[in-house]
């Protein structure tokens, strides 16, 4: 496959870094937003920051973190970087994934669950135990995903660790499997 031309690699650069700060910039907010719930003095004010943590949720990180593994994935393939030949490249990628999978597995469905639940019990909602619940594990999560992304991003600026000797690798293995 063709590589990229230095402006197309600049362009989808420039791509990947919106969709990174979107992504990081949004979940920041989402923090703010959940402690806003601490001072909340009636029902219908519970229940529409709930909904606007989901609307962002729903609308702005998973669209956010998803093109940003996309166009991560892209600069990999279409340009000299590669999928594994960097370290700091296979570090991102695994941090990448697994903050989606974490977001999708149990963030979401915590934001989801706390709308509903201020949905029908409005400010009673402070009371259930499922809803403090999700309150608390959701802020937590948020706070460890905020910090995983900030820790992607200085990999992404530092490059910290030295490229993979591939060669050496395959050698290595052709050896072993000789053997």
């Amino acid at each position: 496959m063709k590589k990229l031309s230095v402006k197309q690699k600049n362009w989808l650069l420039s791509l990947h870094v919106a969709f990174g700060g979107i992504w990081f910039g949004t979940a920041l907010c989402m923090i703010a937003i959940a402690l806003s719930n601490r001072n909340t003095i009636n029902g219908d004010q519970l229940y529409a920051i709930n909904s606007v943590m989901k609307l962002l949720d729903d609308f702005v990180i998973i669209p956010a973190a998803n093109l940003s593994l996309l166009t991560g994935g892209l600069l990999c393939w279409l340009t000299i970087w590669g999928f594994f030949k960097h370290y700091w490249v296979i570090v991102k990628w695994v941090a990448t994934v697994t903050l989606i999978v974490f977001g999708t597995i149990w963030l979401g469905p915590w934001v989801n669950a706390m709308t509903a639940i201020s949905q029908a019990e409005r400010l009673q909602a402070l009371q259930n135990p499922l809803y403090v619940f999700d309150y608390k594990a959701m802020l937590v999560g948020a706070i460890v995903q905020n910090i995983c992304i900030l820790a992607v991003i200085v990999i992404s600026v530092l490059k910290p660790w030295r490229r993979r000797n591939v060669k050496k690798e395959e050698q290595k293995e052709a050896v072993v499997s000789d053997s």
